[in-house]
């Protein structure tokens, strides 16, 4: 099963960074110029600056020539295990260049794909909502990370959600939103007071199941220090496959 995702996903991180599948297996730092191809994931308006992936041989980034020099010489001496650029003090220096220019380093996030089959116990009610369904629990502070917040999203539409229920309460809420066509990136929320019961693992793996019930591909993200998130995604059938970082406009809040 991940040899078959794994695959799609070169293909899919291709389209995102306007290079070939094959550049993900390069022996060297791969740089490519901006493009919005189309079926592309998006968290970021307008033209990329800069966006850079990893899975785990070399490192492909996709950027303004502005930035050309600067990333080969920062690639300088790392081709033999790219991902090094991911690390602090590279990321540092990375955000340091990108300032010059408005924009600074946003979040790397470890990414998975499914790996095997996996089964959940249903040890508690559980109710499905699909696209609409979804909308009355829009802006609900309890749901930041399965649904869209505080309002849907229209690049990213949220496609399905599982609800964990204590009679009428809700314990926590799995859902996915479409983050490219047929690729459904799952999020969870578990309420603190039914936290560590195995709640977040069982919504997770039911949604993972389902959406590949439907022929889509599932994928989940965290931060990389969210222990407890890559522990429920390795509970519920996920294994590592790339990591993903981006430059983001500095937005300026003051008012003169």
């Amino acid at each position: 099963m991940f040899k078959e995702y794994y695959e799609k996903l070169l293909k899919q991180l291709a389209l995102e960074l306007n290079c070939t599948p094959s550049d993900f297996r390069a022996k060297e730092t791969v740089i490519t110029l901006p493009a919005l191809n189309e079926g592309r994931r998006s968290y970021s308006p307008g033209m990329p600056f800069l966006q850079m992936v990893t899975c785990g041989m070399n490192t492909v980034i996709m950027a303004d020539e502005c930035l050309h020099e600067f990333l080969r010489g920062l690639a300088k001496d790392k081709d033999a295990q790219g991902h090094h650029l991911f690390e602090f003090d590279n990321l540092t220096k990375l955000d340091e260049e990108v300032k010059k220019y408005g924009y600074q380093m946003y979040h790397t996030h470890h990414m998975f794909l499914p790996c095997g089959s996996v089964s959940a116990e249903e040890r508690f009610r559980v109710k499905w909502l699909y696209d609409d369904e979804i909308r009355p629990f829009y802006g609900d502070p309890r749901f930041p990370n399965a649904i869209a917040f505080p309002e849907p999203c229209l690049e990213r539409p949220d496609r399905i959600a599982v609800i964990a229920l204590d009679g009428d309460t809700i314990m926590g809420m799995a859902g996915c939103s479409e983050d490219a066509p047929h690729w459904q990136q799952i999020g969870i929320d578990v309420l603190p007071e039914y936290r560590s019961r195995g709640i977040g693992s069982c919504l997770v793996t039911l949604l993972r199941n389902r959406i590949i019930e439907m022929s889509d591909i599932p994928f989940y993200g965290t931060a990389a220090a969210n222990v407890q998130s890559q522990n429920i995604a390795i509970k519920s059938g996920f294994k590592p496959a790339w990591v993903e970082t981006e430059a983001k406009k500095i937005e300026n809040n003051c008012k003169g």
